[in-house]
């Protein structure tokens, strides 16, 4: 077998928020001089004008911006664009601003002072993770009556969308390629996130907590008795998916 050709950065498009001027330069060069399509707005306003004008794949957030709360402009965007990859950048390193971060609809985050290098290998493993799947992985997963489609990335349950973002998606999706088997913390933060993850795994837990609440909540108002699988937590490994 053939290795898979390299994911082509010039057609993932990069909107840079961040009103610093020396950060928000370095990384619009820097994201070019790497191939990407990059863009960069000061202001939140303006990257909500920006990303309402333009499809992008990939926005980095920086939280401290002078018109507005960054956490606002990703509950937004999230909002608009479900399958948008948001980066956050950020100089707060409690978790409790990392799991609001999450909770407003972040992907993933990156702590200041950061590398370019750094941001360039979570954009790379992301960009992978959307272009190099097999055939196997794209098949769709029937369990009970939720079916989980990797080529339309959908997830319905008795025919009824079941709206996750992305993170939730890609986490949903390979416990169901594991329905029945237990997978570890580990496993799930490098297959979902990065292998070189450095950061708080509480991502992972908020993420997780996210995904079991959107699938209660889609289950509740179905006028029929339903099948869905349960997220069984084993302490000090991982998880299970199981009917």
């Amino acid at each position: 077998m053939g290795t898979p050709a390299a994911p082509d950065n010039g057609r993932f498009r990069v909107l840079v928020v961040e009103d610093d001027d020396v950060i928000g330069h370095h990384l619009e060069t820097g994201l070019r001089g790497n191939g990407y399509t990059a863009a960069w707005s000061r202001t939140g306003a303006a990257a909500l004008t920006e990303a309402s004008r333009t499809p992008y794949d990939a926005l980095l957030l920086d939280l401290g911006l002078p018109d507005m709360d960054g956490l606002d402009v990703a509950r937004t965007l999230r909002n608009r664009f479900r399958d948008l990859l948001i980066v956050i950048l950020t100089a707060r390193t409690d978790d409790i601003d990392v799991i609001a971060g999450l909770d407003a609809g972040a992907d993933d985050y990156l702590v200041k002072p950061f590398t370019l290098t750094v941001l360039l290998a979570r954009l790379r493993a992301h960009l992978r993770r959307r272009t190099l799947t097999t055939p196997v992985q794209n098949q769709p997963i029937h369990l009970g009556d939720l079916v989980i489609n990797p080529t339309a990335r959908r997830c319905t349950l008795h025919n009824t969308e079941v709206p996750l973002r992305p993170k939730e998606f890609e986490l949903l999706a390979l416990l169901a390629r594991h329905a029945g088997e237990a997978v570890s913390r580990e496993t799930l933060m490098a297959e979902v996130w990065d292998e070189n993850w450095f950061g708080s795994t509480k991502t992972l837990d908020v993420t997780m907590a996210a995904l079991r609440r959107r699938l209660t909540d889609a289950a509740e108002p179905l006028p029929v008795p339903t099948r869905l699988p349960r997220i069984t937590t084993l302490r000090g490994h991982g998880y299970r998916l199981e009917l």
